[in-house]
């Protein structure tokens, strides 16, 4: 009788999980209200930042991406390099680009240069998703063609092995057909896991109902757990049995940009420190209790607040930001 059961994936050699990211690199050009000349460029892009957010909190990350080699390609591999990121790469076009112009209270509003190509990487992709204990996608990696197909299916590879998180971090410019980015998002929250989304994101997908009540019919569509974040108002976790709500911490803010992306980060890196993660870990997903889940947002909150008080998509370190347990305790008392 042959053994159809999933291979058993290996730590890292330090005991770390391994998570896969698939999505754009490109680099942010922030604008200032008030400035002629951009004021600051820098490697973004909602993977990017997730993938390096994710390595920053003590995981082996592997990256599946684009960009070129051209100056601002060489910009993002040596930010890459930097952070500990294994680079996957693919496509042929141009590095991608975002300018981002910032309001007086730091919010971020963004126009895209952007091309989304896995060409030429399929095979390294497809050995990173099958050796991951987890795969996250989302954003632009999500919506553009050609490379939407290609992420579906090295998620339908990764499932047995791996489990999947889904970010749709929508950009109406680029995908202005609202219909068909709601039927997008729903085919990648089917296999997914966990879902994060925004408020925003929820309130244009779905304008004739509330955030929390479009996040629920998410769930209802496969996910163990859906998390909804609300800028200020703090964000909501939802799973079949449990909901968790808290307000945002307080902090002076320098900017908004990548703090989405920091949160989604920790709830991974969460996530991996209370073994939920990986075909292993799926059913202890699914299981986790109150006091568990609240820290887990307390601990994502916390990386947001940190990414929000100062410049740019910078996420916490481990040695800033603490274990999960330092949080658990912390409400314990």
């Amino acid at each position: 009788m042959t053994d159809t059961s999933p291979t058993p994936i290996q730590l890292s050699g330090e005991g770390r999980v391994t998570v896969t990211v698939i999505g754009e690199s490109l680099v942010d050009i922030i604008s200032e209200a008030g400035y002629a000349a951009p004021t600051r460029v820098h490697p973004g892009g909602s993977p990017l930042n997730v993938a390096v957010g994710v390595s920053r909190l003590n995981s082996a990350v592997n990256l599946v991406t684009h960009y070129d080699d051209d100056r601002y390609g060489l910009m993002i591999e040596e930010h890459l390099q930097s952070n500990g990121v294994t680079v996957i790469r693919g496509g042929s076009a141009p590095t991608s680009r975002a300018t981002a112009t910032l309001a007086a209270d730091g919010a971020a509003t963004y126009e895209f240069d952007i091309s989304w190509d896995l060409s030429g990487a399929t095979l390294p992709a497809l050995a990173a998703v099958e050796t991951s204990h987890h795969v996250h996608t989302g954003s632009i990696a999500a919506l553009l063609a050609p490379g939407d197909q290609a992420v579906l299916g090295l998620l339908g590879a990764a499932g047995k092995r791996a489990t999947i998180s889904f970010d749709p971090n929508c950009r109406p410019s680029i995908s202005p057909d609202v219909g068909a980015a709601r039927r997008q998002a729903e085919r990648f929250t089917a296999v997914s896991d966990l879902v994060k989304a925004s408020d925003e994101d929820l309130a244009w997908l779905y304008p004739d109902r509330t955030p929390e009540e479009s996040l629920r019919t998410w769930l209802d569509l496969g996910p163990s757990m859906a998390v909804l974040t609300r800028g200020p108002d703090g964000p909501i976790l939802i799973t079949r049995t449990e909901r968790v709500e808290m307000t945002a911490e307080a902090v002076t803010v320098a900017d908004t940009v990548g703090a989405g992306d920091s949160f989604m980060a920790a709830l991974i890196a969460g996530l991996a420190q209370l073994e939920a993660l990986g075909a292993a870990g799926r059913q202890r997903l699914q299981m986790l209790g109150a006091g568990e889940l609240h820290a887990l947002v307390a601990y994502a909150n916390r990386a947001a607040a940190i990414t929000c008080s100062r410049p740019g998509a910078n996420p916490p370190h481990m040695d800033e930001l603490g274990p999960l347990s330092a949080i658990a305790s912390a409400k314990g008392r």
